[in-house]
């Protein structure tokens, strides 16, 4: 018999240029800058500034996205709190899982955490 695989989540095949802009406006709103969004994707990711805008401009969705970063910063392991009701330490699935990391650390930029803090160094 085969397995029943569960449907994936439609976030997986949504593009990360479409979410982009999303966590741009989020980050402004709160009197954060572009550029500070953007620090944070490339310390979570490993991706330089070429490469995250390569991934904007390709249209990669999430899957693709977290499948080519260079490298997932080794203390994305002590991002901890709750997303979307979820505790991001709980998360079973990996590619949620840095999804999820990825929305919390936006969540805290907006929240005005500085930057130092938000990047776990």
């Amino acid at each position: 018999m085969g397995e029943t695989k569960m449907p994936k989540h439609r976030i997986f095949a949504t593009p990360f240029a479409k979410v982009y802009p999303l966590y741009v406006q989020k980050a402004e709103r709160k009197n954060r800058t572009k550029e500070e969004v953007d620090q944070v994707i490339r310390w979570l990711t490993g991706y330089d500034p070429a490469g995250l805008q390569q991934q904007i401009e390709q249209e990669n969705d999430f899957e693709a996205f977290f499948r080519h970063a260079p490298a997932m910063h080794p203390n994305s392991s002590l991002i901890k709190g709750v997303v979307c009701g979820v505790r991001v330490e709980e998360i079973d699935d990996p590619l949620m899982q840095k999804i999820r990391y990825l929305d919390k650390l936006i969540d805290e930029l907006a929240k005005g955490k500085p930057i130092q803090k938000i990047l776990r160094n």
